[in-house]
């Protein structure tokens, strides 16, 4: 009998979902194909019908994540109200909010992906083409609104958040502070650098060397070290205080600073999000999501 769409997905979640479980227990290298296929109730052939490999496996949880994350995102209450940097900001938290409860597969994620580098990436995942589409969109928003200066590489700039997002993701699983607040720090002020660069148009007279710098230097960025942080509130600052080349990229810049603006949508506060149970991936929720990093719980 031929199975439904529907059928197929659920098979290809419940796949996704026996590894994740399996491989979080015994190692990648521990973990067979055929004990993947026996823990998702489906024959030994089977499986080979939907992942020809492990590691296609392995791509399948990020494609997940980053698909339901993108759904959370935008399904977030009056989103659309939300700046630049709050758009950007929920995106990243929504990403490390659905990796969670699986953290520790993710770290071995983190080490096939540098054990094999060329077998993560030979073939591409199709939810990074909906992020840079995403990026794009927020960028467009964000240029019709004057908040920024008009952006010449939108297309691009989606490309370099997904490696940005890739370098917060193993800065996160390093991270040991109370409720994952360096990472929360790292991010806030990351992403206030770029917003700020991009008000004052400094990012298009840079864009090349930019792009070179961000990419040939994520790895020593993510590094834990107090200089990092300390190079980006600078930043931040100096930007901050840098003149505005046009009048709506300086007013937007006065509103968000604190100066008399029209009421903003109630935005969700940043609170703990507790940890999910590990479980099938479930279809995105149609409810709102808060915006908050990740935290882990304190000690009692």
């Amino acid at each position: 009998m031929k199975t439904t769409r529907q059928q197929q997905d659920a098979t290809r979640r419940q796949i996704v979902a026996s590894a994740v479980d399996l491989m979080t227990r015994q190692g990648f290298d521990g973990t067979t194909m055929k004990d993947i296929a026996r823990a998702a109730g489906i024959g030994d052939a089977t499986i080979y019908k939907y992942f020809p490999t492990k590691d296609r496996i392995v791509l399948g949880y990020l494609d997940d994540v980053a698909h339901q994350a993108l759904a959370d995102t935008l399904q977030t209450s009056g989103f659309t109200g939300y700046n630049l940097q709050e758009k950007l900001q929920r995106l990243t938290d929504a990403v490390l909010e659905r990796l969670l409860a699986d953290r520790e597969f993710v770290v071995q994620v983190r080490s096939l992906a540098r054990r094999s580098p060329l077998s993560m990436l030979a073939e591409p995942l199709a939810a990074r083409q909906s992020l840079r589409e995403a990026v794009a969109s927020f960028l467009e928003a964000a240029e019709a609104s004057g908040e920024i200066e008009p952006c010449d590489f939108k297309g691009m700039a989606g490309g370099l958040y997904t490696d940005y997002l890739a370098g917060v993701v193993t800065y996160w699983l390093a991270d040991t502070s109370d409720e994952f607040a360096d990472t929360t720090q790292l991010v806030d002020l990351s992403l206030g650098v770029l917003v700020q660069a991009l008000r004052g148009g400094l990012v298009n007279r840079v864009l090349q060397l930019g792009g070179f710098v961000l990419r040939s230097q994520m790895a020593r960025m993510v590094q834990h070290s107090s200089g990092l942080m300390g190079m980006l509130q600078l930043a931040k600052q100096a930007m901050a205080s840098a003149p505005y080349s046009t009048p709506q990229a300086h007013q937007a810049h006065t509103a968000n600073a604190g100066s008399p603006a029209a009421p903003e949508p109630s935005k969700p506060p940043r609170t703990p999000r507790k940890p999910r149970a590990a479980s099938p991936v479930p279809p995105p929720s149609t409810t709102a999501k808060p915006a908050a990093t990740p935290r882990k719980r304190k000690s009692a």
